[in-house]
């Protein structure tokens, strides 16, 4: 049997949480429970802000198409936030909710926009990606929210990452070799240091790009392997690869 049950649906709200509280449901909430699911008086739901941990609570309807839930016991206390930064260059927007999504299933801390010399377009609506952030928290049983950074440049994203930060730079230009052996180069797994990953746009970083990041004390490149991947799949391999070598899946 699985350790966690995902039966029950799982809601993201912004205020606190403790026993005994009685919650109304915004309309949405409502009727995506009421409606969709067709939950009913007394069904469970699981309840996380990112802050007091996951609590179990009831529905009482009040209305035909308004409901409270009630906190009955925590399920889950919280956890300590994970200290993985990612560091991308935005996408379209439907490929761009894609990646934000699998960041979070794979345990970034921190989501940060980065503009470089080939990002395409500079539009970007941060409350989109938090909304794709906490859905995909939702779904996957996540209690911890990343932090949505404000878009910076290149240049002062790498300069904002303290020292003692490794940096893993998805290279496509890096030799082809074996990117676990790589990453145990750098670090010890036993004592892994704090982690971030920059992944770069469709059309990869500039010569100059490049050479500044490359430039950037305690940072490893990393090849993905022979394929050119596109920027979205990459960001689930390399994500992948540094929690499973350095991160929280070792």
């Amino acid at each position: 049997m699985a350790a966690y049950d995902f039966t029950a649906p799982r809601l993201y709200v912004e205020a606190d949480l403790r026993e005994g509280l009685v919650l109304p449901l915004e309309r949405a909430q409502a009727g995506y429970l009421l409606t969709v699911l067709r939950k009913g008086e007394g069904d469970g739901v699981h309840l996380f802000n990112g802050r007091d941990g996951e609590w179990r609570a009831e529905i009482k309807p009040n209305g035909r198409k308004s409901a409270d839930l009630a906190l009955v016991a925590q399920t889950r206390p919280q956890p300590a936030p994970a200290d993985l930064h990612y560091l991308f260059a935005p996408l379209k927007t439907g490929r761009l909710d894609y990646m934000a999504q699998k960041a979070v299933e794979m345990g970034s801390g921190v989501i940060r926009p980065v503009f470089t010399r080939y990002t395409q377009g500079e539009r970007l609506k941060l409350d989109r990606l938090r909304a794709n952030a906490i859905e995909a928290a939702e779904q996957c049983g996540i209690l911890a929210i990343p932090d949505i950074a404000e878009p910076t440049r290149l240049p002062e994203a790498l300069d904002t990452l303290e020292p003692s930060r490794l940096l893993v730079f998805c290279d496509e230009d890096a030799p082809v070799a074996d990117p676990v052996a790589a990453l145990r180069a750098v670090a010890d797994p036993a004592a892994p240091p704090p982690l971030a990953v920059l992944v770069g746009p469709e059309g990869g970083f500039s010569p100059d790009e490049r050479e500044r990041i490359a430039g950037r004390p305690n940072t490893v490149a990393l090849s993905l392997g022979p394929r050119i991947l596109r920027a979205d799949t990459a960001a689930v391999a390399v994500l992948a690869l540094v929690q499973a070598v350095l991160g929280d899946a070792r």
